[in-house]
This record gives C-alpha cells, sequence and structure tokens, in this order.
C-alpha cells in the first residue's frame, strides 16, 4: 500500500511520520527572498563553472554524455562543496529552522558533513542523466546509518524536470546483496524489486520547499525534459555521537557543529 505523503509546517514536526516513512516534506521552509539569493549565487557559479565541481559525463548515468570529449561532455551535474563557496550556503545550512529540525529528528545535536552532498544539484536540459534507485549510504561510512538528508528546492521541481522519486518506508527494508547491481543500484529485473518500486511516489515541490530523508530511504531522479535548468541545495547531517571512521571518505573533512545560539547576559 501507498502512504500518503506528509508535509508539516516547520513548526510542527512529525517524528514518528518520519520514522515510518523516511522522509517529510516541510513546505516554505526557506522565503522567497532567500531562495532567490540562494538560487542567483548558484547560477552565477554555474554559468561560469567555478571548481570544484562534478560533471555529468564523470558519473557514466544512463541518459547523460558517456565522455568529456562528445557533445554535453562538459555539462555540469553538482557543485561541489557549496559550503565554502559563498557564506550564504553555509548560513542556511545551519540555519535554525534546519538545526531544530535535524537535532528532533536525529534524536541529539546535529552535525553538518562536508564530505557528502554539500552541493548544489542541477539538472540541465539536453543533457541530464537518470539517477537509479539507490540508498545514500552505499558509499558513507559511518558508525551507524543514521543520517538525514536535506534537499532545498530552489525553483519548481515536478516530473518534467526531474524531480526526486522515494519509496516510502523502504529505508527500514534489509536487502540482500543480489538484489542490488554491482554499483549497488536496485536491480529492476526482479519480481520483488519491481513491486517495492511499484510504491514509489514523486517528490514535486516548490522553491523554498524543503524534503528531508533518511540515508537509508531508496531514491531515484530522472531526467530534465524542460528548457530551464533544476537547482537544489543538498546537505547531509549526522548526531554528533555517530562520528565518521576513519580513513574513509566520510572523515575527508570535518564536520561543522549545529550550535544553538549563544544566549545573550541579561543586564
Amino acid at each position: 500500500m501507498v502512504l500518503p505523503t506528509i508535509e508539516d509546517n516547520a513548526g510542527d514536526i512529525n517524528h514518528s511520520a518520519f520514522q515510518r516513512d523516511g522522509y517529510l516534506i516541510i513546505r516554505s521552509a526557506a522565503d522567497s527572498e532567500r531562495c532567490e539569493q540562494l538560487r542567483s549565487i548558484a547560477e552565477h557559479h554555474l554559468v561560469h563553472q567555478l571548481a570544484p565541481l562534478e560533471f555529468e559525463s564523470s558519473v557514466g548515468y544512463p541518459g547523460g554524455p558517456q565522455a568529456s570529449s562528445i557533445k554535453g561532455g562538459d555539462t555540469v551535474r553538482r557543485l561541489l562543496h557549496a559550503v565554502a563557496r559563498h557564506p550564504i550556503f553555509l548560513d542556511w545550512a545551519t540555519s535554525t529552522v534546519v538545526r531544530e529540525l535535524m537535532t528532533t529528528l536525529l534524536g541529539e545535536d546535529a552535525m553538518l558533513s562536508q564530505s557528502h552532498h554539500n552541493c548544489v544539484m542541477t539538472k540541465q536540459p539536453g543533457y541530464s542523466s537518470v539517477t537509479l534507485w539507490h540508498q545514500d549510504n552505499r558509499y558513507w561510512h559511518f558508525d551507524r546509518e543514521h543520517l538525514i538528508s536535506s534537499w532545498l528546492a530552489l525553483g519548481e521541481e515536478r516530473i518534467n524536470n526531474g524531480c526526486l522519486r522515494v519509496i516510502p518506508g523502504s529505508h527500514t527494508h534489509e536487502f540482500s546483496s543480489g538484489r542490488l547491481d554491482a554499483d549497488l543500484f536496485l536491480r529492476t529485473d526482479l519480481p520483488e524489486n519491481k513491486r517495492l518500486i511499484k510504491q514509489a511516489r514523486p517528490i514535486e515541490l516548490n522553491a523554498g520547499d524543503l524534503l528531508l530523508f533518511h540515508s537509508r530511504l531508496f531514491h531515484a531522479a530522472s531526467r530534465n525534459r524542460t528548457d530551464r535548468v533544476k537547482y537544489s541545495l543538498a546537505f547531509t547531517y549526522h548526531g554528533v555521537s555517530n562520528v565518521p571512521i576513519e580513513r574513509t571518505r566520510s572523515a575527508r573533512f570535518p564536520s561543522i557543529a549545529l550550535a544553538p545560539p549563544p544566549i545573550s547576559a541579561s543586564t
């Protein structure tokens, strides 16, 4: 059975729904002025291809250019290391609304990972790729597989421009290695996986809407079939007690504490 989409205002967090479904939508988490500022910086960095970048041709996903030397091979997929690009990205990633959400859902003080996501995701017309069904934990190395990603829409996200799709509740399932392919994507040729994928639902967002999803939740995205670039700001968080394992990719950069603002001394 397909579960209903759970939507909440930023001040009313449905923790039990997140535990059940593995995701939560917070409508209007960021106001229009903030979204315009974030998108403007992202557009500038994309137009000028300011490094560090990830190109569609470097990941080799279906539908995208398979080599940098062919047409569309210089299409940018992600603007990496967002928090180091401009203070406005760090300001959002460590904002009060994000801190309160993450602290509530993680059950402890939250840390922003600089090693995973920490990027502006783009889907460009013509050369964007298909992201197959996967869990983000596949390449992450922490004491526990309990991390949460935030996905802020900087414009409309619809089926026709490659919005995310999720499989509700899939973060609670255990999957044998045989249900995944060599790249740890969910195999689509198995009957049990086909039944699971039928439960998927698209996550359509407006600018300022925030999607929170568990690192074990299976999700995917199709190509952008419109004539406009889609921008999404993505970050990943972990609890302060859930540390990255030394000498792994997850420990490459130090995490940033989402500390509450200091209390002013009374006069």
